[in-house]
């Protein structure tokens, strides 16, 4: 890509719209994932007992076991919403900035 081309577009209200976008959604998608993380690190390290406890009376399968999964399982759904918020709102405007930026 040349310097004239990267300079069209960096200098496109919408590109920086955009990267404005992005980098909220990305923010704080990070921060959600970040929190269960450390929430459930903070609760192994004060609340064992809460983790401990069967998920029913004639369980064993512990709530903590439940509660890993549920952060794991999370983490995938809001990555599948950060790629879909990508491929459907990003990649479009995207392609008209470069395209904008060609002419």
């Amino acid at each position: 890509m040349s310097e004239l081309i990267a300079s069209k577009i960096q200098s496109n209200p919408k590109y920086l719209q955009l990267v404005r976008q992005r980098d909220t959604l990305a923010w704080t998608l990070s921060a959600v994932v970040c929190v269960m993380y450390f929430g459930f690190t903070l609760m192994i390290a004060f609340a064992p007992d809460v983790l401990t406890q069967p998920i029913a009376a004639d369980s064993v399968i512990p709530l903590g076991m439940l509660m890993g999964v549920g952060v794991i399982l999370a983490s995938c759904v809001l990555t599948g919403v950060y790629v879909y918020k990508a491929n459907q709102t990003f990649d479009p405007i995207v392609s008209e900035i470069v395209r904008e930026a060609s002419k």
